[in-house]
């Protein structure tokens, strides 16, 4: 069961105060796991559980001088603890706390955004369900094409989001590892039982080869998850911004009392939150390359990827958490304006429904060349004249010659493009 997080909680998991606090959760357990190993008296044990603590500024403060953040962290737990704090940190080396923590860290970040992608589907699914048989147009190179309905829409973001729950799921326990090998990851100074301890205690897998590091195709993989959810997000978003439209005002983002839309135009209701979406997911694709940039490190390891991910990973995981939650929002409330769909599903006074005509002519044992000739020159003229497409049909004496006007009237039937909606909902699982 995926536990409940705000915004808040998020911007928590990337905290110094949150960081050091695992940092310290590791350095216990793996000093517990020393013991068990015969390593470390369990009185020391006892006395660093009791006394180990750590002041947030303190470490800061240290750090500015000796310029290295596990060493400031260690020099400040130690202060609280006394001799037995030699038992801390033994055999290991920055990173196995370093990127473990990060992992413990990533991990619950994901766990949010996992939470966040499944009040997202619930929502769609709630739409595509209560706009299943609304009739509309749709487009093709933005162009009006045929009917589909407002539901397929909604269903079809719907199978998306549970593609991009797979993928995270996938990235998530991609993540989930943790690694406490020493130096250059050859256990020299440690034994693999504490790596082992330390990272079923904390949730995590243990990796099967490092080099003091975890391999960053890791964090890759993570961020390019990320990305992949942003960029749906901002699909979705685009769509809603052209439906948003004023010659089209088919969808609008909610406006809430009091809310104004220009500083120069009292008129303006703009979808400034689909377009506030649209920004974010070009910086998160940004950081995903980031991302792949630090997979090449410097034979076991450097440290040009640690200042990256300070940015990227808290950036990213927290705009992608806060883009979900408005994107469900806007989903929510958003406004359907019924009129101008039927409006606009007619504005072209039924040239949507050429390819039926097209189909009729040719089940008439019509050639298909000659069948499309006649239908795109009715079609044309309707474009050209601004003439009604069915009056043109009806009186045209080619078309006559092999559809009755009962034929005819089936050919504009809009109920026919919803006929295989129940089909489709049903294969994606609403």
């Amino acid at each position: 069961m995926i536990p409940r997080y705000s915004r808040k909680v998020m911007t928590d998991i990337w905290s110094d105060e949150n960081k050091f606090r695992i940092w310290l959760k590791i350095e216990i357990l793996a000093t517990e796991a020393q013991v068990k190993l015969g390593n470390v008296p369990i009185k020391a044990l006892k006395n660093i559980k009791r006394n180990a603590k750590f002041n947030t500024k303190r470490i800061l403060k240290i750090e500015e001088k000796v310029k290295h953040d596990v060493i400031a962290f260690l020099t400040n737990v130690n202060e609280h603890i006394g001799i037995d704090s030699r038992f801390i940190h033994m055999g290991m080396t920055s990173s196995d706390i370093i990127d473990t923590g990060l992992s413990v860290q990533m991990k619950e970040a994901g766990e949010i955004i996992l939470s966040d992608l499944i009040d997202l589907r619930n929502q769609l699914k709630e739409k595509a369900k209560k706009y299943k048989y609304l009739t509309m147009i749709g487009r093709t190179h933005g162009v009006h094409a045929e009917p589909i309905t407002l539901g397929l829409k909604f269903a079809l973001w719907f199978d998306e989001i549970n593609r991009n729950i797979e993928r995270w799921k996938r990235a998530i326990e991609t993540i989930s590892v943790g690694q406490i090998s020493g130096a250059v990851g050859t256990y020299e100074h440690i034994s693999p039982e504490v790596e082992k301890f330390v990272c079923k205690m904390l949730g995590l897998k243990t990796t099967k080869i490092s080099t003091q590091i975890l391999q960053r195709d890791r964090h890759a993989e993570y961020m390019a998850t990320l990305a992949l959810i942003a960029s749906s997000i901002e699909k979705f978003a685009t769509e809603i911004r052209h439906l948003q439209k004023t010659e089209t005002l088919e969808l609008e983002e909610a406006f809430t009392k009091g809310q104004k839309g220009s500083s120069a135009m009292p008129h303006k209701k703009n979808p400034i939150a689909c377009e506030r979406l649209s920004g974010m997911a070009r910086i998160i694709r940004g950081n995903t390359l980031a991302a792949f940039e630090n997979i090449a490190l410097w034979h076991e390891r450097d440290i040009s990827h640690s200042s990256v991910e300070r940015v990227i990973l808290p950036d990213s995981t927290v705009l992608v958490d806060y883009a979900l939650n408005q994107f469900t929002n806007i989903v929510k409330n958003i406004v359907v304006n019924k009129d101008n769909i039927k409006r606009n599903l007619e504005l072209t006074t039924g040239l949507v429904f050429s390819q039926t005509l097209l189909l009729k002519l040719i089940d008439k044992k019509m050639r298909r060349e000659d069948a499309y000739k006649i239908v795109q020159n009715v079609a044309m003229k309707s474009w050209k004249n601004r003439e009604n497409f069915r009056d043109l049909v009806s009186n045209d004496k080619e078309v006559s010659k092999y559809l009755t006007a009962k034929e005819l009237e089936s050919v504009f039937d809009y109920t026919k493009s919803s006929k295989n909606v129940d089909y489709i909902f049903k294969r994606v699982g609403i």
